[in-house]
């Protein structure tokens, strides 16, 4: 707890630098839910893919800020994640978010000769900035425009003694996730669409490294993601998100005589998203991240719960 505390009081600090220079506080200006939520990695968007949308309360010539949140259980791993994230003048975004992934069975890689210990925990820091290009998803809602942002993801994993794992797939524990976001939202409809574009090469996100030895694939490709919403109510809104993941392991795999082991699926959830005020939302969602390493899960499939709280100013 003590380096998730460290990262959010880093983003705080950052916030009161940004007010000593004069900068406007949020008044809560934004529209409910228009700033999105926090995603599992940090920047705002849905729960697994992040939007075009800066996040907190803060419109033009404001600063404002979110903390977060959230727990995922599936059939045989959960993971928790914190995040903290600053928005200025509706224009730039800088994120950090920790997560803390409960490996548990991957001890079941004894057999193959590692030592891995009994309830590893895995964990990865992200630091995330993105910035928006064009549009403005609240004033361009009457036209085709949608707002466009760039973003970037630094990702730097502990996997503890997971890692001789990491060292013999080739699989980095480093690496940078690059996307373009488009979000597009129909206000007179309470419809937002987005879609995102990310060049990648993170296993599971980043958890089980980046990238793979020959015949896997090492580089990073293109992987699309995409959302959509629909505002019941002025508070709630409800949706769905679709991300594409590289398989970048599997190939090893196989050549390794593991057959699917290393197979990695594509992530989806359903979501909904209640903002009972403008300071504080509450997210759950039913999440499929598909197979999971399903050599040491005898293929299940990792679904469950999502639950997500968020604070923003």
């Amino acid at each position: 707890m003590k380096k998730q505390r460290g990262l959010i009081c880093s983003l705080t600090l950052l916030a009161a630098g940004a007010l000593g220079t004069g900068q406007a506080w949020a008044d809560t200006g934004k529209l409910l839910l228009t700033g999105g939520v926090s995603t599992v990695e940090g920047p705002a968007g849905g729960g697994i893919t992040p939007w075009a949308v800066i996040g907190s309360n803060a419109s033009a010539d404001e600063v404002g800020g979110s903390v977060s949140i959230s727990r995922l259980k599936t059939k045989d791993y959960g993971l928790t994640s914190y995040g903290a994230a600053l928005g200025f003048r509706e224009r730039f975004e800088l994120s950090v978010g920790e997560q803390d992934f409960n490996a548990g069975p991957a001890v079941a890689l004894n057999g193959l000769g590692f030592s891995v210990a009994n309830g590893q925990h895995i964990k990865m820091t992200v630091l995330g900035a993105k910035v928006r290009v064009a549009g403005d998803a609240v004033l361009d809602s009457d036209t085709l425009m949608p707002q466009i942002a760039l973003g970037m993801e630094y990702k730097s994993t502990d996997a503890g003694t997971i890692r001789p794992v990491l060292d013999f797939l080739h699989a980095k524990t480093t690496g940078t996730d690059l996307y373009a976001s488009a979000t597009k939202l129909l206000l007179a409809q309470g419809i937002l669409l987005n879609a995102t574009l990310r060049y990648t090469n993170a296993n599971q996100g980043g958890l089980l490294g980046f990238g793979s030895a020959a015949p896997g694939r090492d580089s990073r490709s293109l992987q699309p993601e995409f959302s959509v919403a629909y505002l019941l109510s002025k508070n709630v809104v409800v949706g769905a998100e679709y991300r594409f993941m590289p398989n970048n392991l599997e190939a090893l795999g196989r050549a390794a005589g593991l057959g699917n082991a290393l197979h990695q699926d594509n992530w989806k959830d359903l979501f909904v998203a209640w903002a009972p005020s403008k300071n504080f939302s509450v997210t759950a969602a039913y999440v499929d991240l598909g197979q999971v390493v399903p050599g040491v899960t005898g293929n299940r499939r990792q679904s469950g719960l999502f639950l997500s709280t968020q604070f923003a100013f």
